[in-house]
């Protein structure tokens, strides 16, 4: 908390400069009364973001409220203004920019709570647990698994995911649980990179046009760089023994497979979408949303003759188990799913957006654009914001710069996609998923427990800095967004 009011007080102080006073929009906010209020309600609902954990309120509440205070004000000096409409264009657009990303997170939020209720994920755990693996092969196969799982299914939902995994296996072993919880973290984030899917923020890049779907590949083995260096120190401290288990029979249910093979055909779509027909990549979503509406209805519709025939088998074998089992199925519901969606990280992410967007339109945006990206030099800049993610979440920085929009080379774009994904992982509130694991395994996972191993994670981000540098030294020459 001590470095992020620094941050903060260092920000104000930077944006409140005479030096640097200029504004992008009709009026000159930035230097008056309602700009430094607006930034003021700002910073403490931010802090009351970053003290989610110590006073449980939950993280979109702040701010919501700072987003309609923020416009309010910008509404109340444009209506001075005579300008009314000029601030309703900007929230409209603004809106729309949330609304997109919305509904893309909103059905990939649902395959994903399909695949759950479908018991998948539930597999996966028993087959690792069955396995019997020591302690040592079970550090590197939940890392590897969160750093290749994460560029589809988020890293978000991949670390928690993992984390049930170690907490099963590993149950009451404190000190392995927490390295454990580190390592998938930053498996997670760092897989998570290079992927428009992997993560808010490039999924953010990519609806934006900065970068094309297959350039986030250029990330791959930065991102490896970044898992792999602290993963190696950190595995020198693994014990090498065998957890004691307790081992668990999970029996997928009727369409699991075929609901993750539409899931991949959606993430196609998507990609078809923007990349050849040049539409919003939430049209291929919301088409693949509908994929999943009638393999539901196929389900419910085939689901009598299904169950008839499953009991017919379990009396003939005698399984009364079963046959009680069976009477406990209930139809598959698609808006059940949606409404299991993570309602807070969205409603987060609207405020965030809509916060940044009215500090945007004041014009404090194009200050920090002006200091960062005139007066630094971009790569500077972009590892600066990269460290500042670990702090004031990622979604915010990337959403900065995209409405500063600073003209870089792809090179750069690269690096500030790169730095805002794995800077994250160098503290536990650096990212959701650090937070989120910090809830679950609550008393294991901590904030000082990963404070300790930050020296050793910071290796890694400079690391993958360094190899982006060198792989990919081409593209900081190329400028222009993607076609």
């Amino acid at each position: 908390m001590f470095k992020f009011s620094i941050i903060l007080c260092s920000l104000l102080a930077l944006l409140c400069s005479p030096a640097v006073f200029a504004a992008s929009g009709p009026l000159v906010l930035t230097a008056s009364t309602t700009g430094y209020i607006a930034l003021f309600v700002f910073i403490i609902a931010y802090l009351l973001v970053m003290l989610e954990e110590k006073i449980h309120l939950r993280k979109s509440k702040p701010v919501l409220v700072a987003a309609g205070i923020i416009w309010a004000l910008i509404g109340w000096r444009y209506i001075q203004a005579d300008m009314p409409t000029v601030t309703e264009d900007a929230f409209r657009h603004t809106l729309l920019e949330f609304a997109e990303l919305m509904l893309f997170l909103l059905v990939a939020m649902t395959y994903i709570n399909a695949l759950e209720e479908r018991r998948v994920f539930d597999a996966l755990r028993s087959w690792m647990i069955r396995k019997g693996f020591s302690y040592q092969s079970l550090f590197w196969i939940t890392g590897i698994l969160s750093f290749f799982i994460s560029p589809i299914a988020d890293n978000l939902t991949t670390a928690l995911l993992m984390c049930a995994v170690v907490m099963k296996v590993a149950e009451g072993d404190k000190k392995f649980i927490n390295l454990c919880c580190i390592n998938i973290v930053v498996a997670a984030n760092a897989g998570g990179a290079f992927s428009p899917f992997g993560d808010i923020t490039t999924l953010m890049v990519w609806q934006a046009g900065v970068l094309r779907f297959m350039e986030f590949l250029a990330l791959f083995l930065p991102s490896v760089a970044n898992y792999l260096i602290p993963a190696i120190i950190m595995s020198f401290f693994v014990e090498k023994r065998k957890p004691s288990a307790v081992f668990e029979d999970v029996e997928l249910k009727r369409g699991a497979i075929r609901i993750l093979c539409l899931f991949l055909l959606t993430i196609a779509t998507a990609v078809a979408f923007h990349s050849i027909l040049h539409l919003p990549p939430v049209l291929g979503m919301m088409t693949g949303l509908g994929y999943l509406q009638f393999f539901g209805f196929f389900l419910r519709v085939t689901l009598p003759g299904s169950l008839a025939r499953k009991r017919a088998m379990a009396e003939r074998a005698g399984d009364q188990e079963r046959i009680k089992s069976l009477g406990q199925i209930v139809p598959f519901d698609v808006f059940n799913r949606v409404a299991r969606a993570e309602w807070d990280t969205l409603l987060f992410f609207y405020g965030v957006v809509m916060c940044v967007g009215g500090l945007g339109f004041m014009g404090y945006l194009e200050l920090m654009s002006n200091v960062l990206y005139t007066q630094w030099d971009a790569t500077y800049a972009n590892i600066a914001l990269g460290l500042i993610s670990a702090v004031i979440d990622n979604i915010p920085v990337m959403f900065a710069v995209l409405t500063m929009m600073p003209e870089m080379s792809h090179g750069h774009w690269l690096l500030i996609t790169l730095t805002a994904g794995v800077g994250g992982s160098l503290l536990s509130i650096g990212s959701a998923a650090g937070v989120a694991l910090m809830g679950q395994a609550r008393g294991y996972y901590t904030f000082a427990g990963h404070l300790k191993w930050t020296p050793v994670i910071f290796l890694g981000y400079i690391a993958s800095i360094a190899v982006h540098l060198w792989l990919n030294a081409g593209s900081f020459a190329e400028f222009g967004m993607a076609s």
